[in-house]
């Protein structure tokens, strides 16, 4: 999977992988990374990640998600990386993200039952702390990988800051 820059021209053929642009931020031309495609997720893909969820959980979930976007990482280095993070020790529940039944709502072919997903169970407490912890993992992964080190400043009076500054800390290369 190839990466390119929001404000790249039409015709640019500037594209890089995931780990490429992990370390990068913003691209060099202040616009944002996305897929140069997306994947297509079918009912068949959704039945399977659903069955993942159940019969594996959160981890190996999210595992099956990134693993459409990530392809310059070992499979079972992802797959690691995302068991490592997404644990019941760091988001204090082993559902990760807790559903909880909100209403039964009447809809035209018969009843529907409306969940809420819980996600300020991080180490923050803030919904921020899904990805960020993951990030903070990869980060390391790809430092290492590279034999390179990154400092990072932190100042900040929101969520996003401290999800951030959580994510990094302890991390051995950073």
């Amino acid at each position: 999977m190839k990466y390119l820059s929001t404000r790249a021209p039409a015709d640019s053929t500037e594209r890089k992988s995931f780990c490429e642009i992990l370390l990068e931020g913003l691209a060099p031309d202040g616009g944002l990374y996305l897929p140069e495609h997306y994947p297509q997720v079918d009912a068949a893909t959704l039945d399977k990640l659903r069955a993942v969820y159940l019969n594996q959980g959160y981890a190996d979930l999210a595992f099956e998600v990134l693993s459409l976007y990530i392809d310059d990482i070992p499979a079972e280095d992802l797959r690691a990386l995302c068991r490592k993070t997404y644990t019941e020790a760091v988001f204090g529940t082993p559902e990760i993200v807790p559903l909880r039944k909100l209403e039964e709502v009447a809809a035209d072919s018969g009843s529907t039952t409306l969940f809420i997903e819980a996600l300020s169970n991080g180490p923050t407490l803030a919904f921020k702390d899904m990805a960020m912890q993951l990030l903070g993992n990869l980060f390391e992964y790809e430092l290492a990988r590279r034999g390179e080190e990154l400092n990072i400043f932190g100042a900040t009076s929101g969520d996003t800051g401290s999800a951030a500054e959580y994510a990094m800390r302890s991390k051995s290369v950073v």
